[in-house]
């Protein structure tokens, strides 16, 4: 492996660059719509619930189109459908700037949905190939570590905009801002060198996601990527609620700022992927999930600054999570790794899209104690498979 890229490189820099762009961009066009939920249920006059649909049907579809785009980009190659992904996702955010209606926005998210599809999967399935299994932990943290600040500058951009203009100059910017990333990567991201070019069979590809979804060394995987994804974006997608209500009764800018908590996740994705290939990654996946149970028990104290201080824990425990769990599939599968991969977000956006809706549910039942309750019921489960993984696990740190 020693054509392998490895940290300390200027391949290993482009690389990273390349992927931090990209997934910066990724979760700032997906994720701009959760601080605008109240906006859109105040406008359009639809239910906490209704108000999630812009963002819980691009992930519910998000999640089956992975499928299909890890399979194509196995016969097609990746860096393409990564950077055409991206641009794709961008201009459709652009045009739901301008939707006349709700139907409308929702048409043109849901087709963002598929459109995402070509980067999640494809990118983790590029990272497991091009990088060196010494450094793919930091590099897949790295990765994330995109993910995550985009997902904050995404949310505070949206609602400072909203507050200001409205939010079609919102979806606006950040369409904007998801074609500059797409030109970024497309000029610094390198080509493939161990892509090996499938011919695309709907019978062999059966038998390959059927072969992965009765592996149980990535069974446990895909249901923690499930349960952690659900209870993140259920506390993010619902805490903006709590914060404009009594009594806190905060502005939606000022709510907006509660989004620069995800600068620890970055911190924790980057960091935290590293410890993992050093001290175990079974050991640390366990810790995160105990971390984010403790995050939701502080945001149901009444004080604002530990109810923002678990939001935060919370955060460092889902990026941290993720790290470790998304590098261990493509480790864990050493044939397939791009359909692998597309089963983990497969997984892993199904948790977003319906525990993310069924939170508000909760919300109706019980406001935030209702949806904490949801969230901590769903981290209960993660720790008891992260102890199964944990227990089950007997390959040294590093290793597959």
């Amino acid at each position: 492996m020693t054509d392998h890229i490895h940290k300390g490189t200027p391949e290993f820099r482009a690389t990273t660059l390349g992927m931090f762009a990209a997934g910066f961009a990724t979760f700032a066009l997906l994720y701009c719509v959760q601080p605008l939920m109240p906006v859109f249920a105040r406008e359009f006059g639809v239910s906490a619930a209704e108000s999630s649909l812009p963002l819980s049907l691009t992930t519910g579809f998000l999640a089956p189109a992975m499928i299909v785009a890890g399979a194509f980009s196995e016969a097609r190659g990746r860096t393409q459908m990564m950077v055409g992904s991206l641009l794709a996702s961008a201009v459709l955010t652009l045009l739901s700037a301008f939707s006349p209606r709700w139907s409308v926005l929702l048409v043109l998210r849901t087709l963002a949905g598929i459109t995402f599809a070509g980067l999640p999967a494809v990118s983790m399935a590029y990272l497991s190939e091009e990088i060196h299994p010494t450094s793919i932990g930091l590099a897949m943290g790295l990765a994330i570590g995109g993910n995550g600040l985009g997902g904050m500058i995404g949310r505070l951009i949206a609602a400072l905009i909203a507050d200001l203009l409205s939010w079609r100059y919102a979806l606006g910017a950040i369409g904007l801002l998801g074609i500059t990333a797409a030109i970024i990567a497309w000029r610094t991201l390198p080509a493939s060198r161990h892509f090996a070019a499938r011919r695309l069979d709907a019978r062999t590809l059966y038998r390959l996601f059927w072969s992965q979804l009765r592996n149980p060394r990535l069974i446990g995987l895909y249901a923690l990527g499930f349960l952690l994804m659900g209870a993140f974006v259920t506390t993010y997608n619902y805490i903006t609620y709590h914060l404009l209500a009594a009594p806190y009764r905060l502005s939606h800018t000022v709510v907006g700022f509660i989004f620069v908590v995800y600068l620890v996740g970055i911190f924790a994705s980057a960091w935290i992927g590293s410890l993992a290939d050093r001290v175990g990654r079974s050991r640390v996946l366990l810790m995160m999930v105990g971390i984010m149970l403790l995050g939701i028990g502080l945001t149901v104290l009444r004080p604002l600054v530990l109810v923002i201080l678990g939001v935060a824990v919370v955060t460092f425990g889902f990026f941290g999570g993720h790290s470790v769990a998304s590098s261990w599939v493509g480790l864990r599968a050493h044939d397939a790794k791009a359909q692998a991969a597309a089963l983990y977000l497969f997984f892993y956006y199904l948790g977003s899209s319906l525990a993310g809706s069924a939170g508000g549910v909760f919300w109706d039942l019980a406001a935030w104690r209702g949806v904490a309750a949801f969230v901590a019921a769903l981290l209960l489960v993660a720790i008891s498979i992260a102890f199964a993984t944990a227990r089950s696990d007997r390959v040294p740190a590093g290793a597959s």
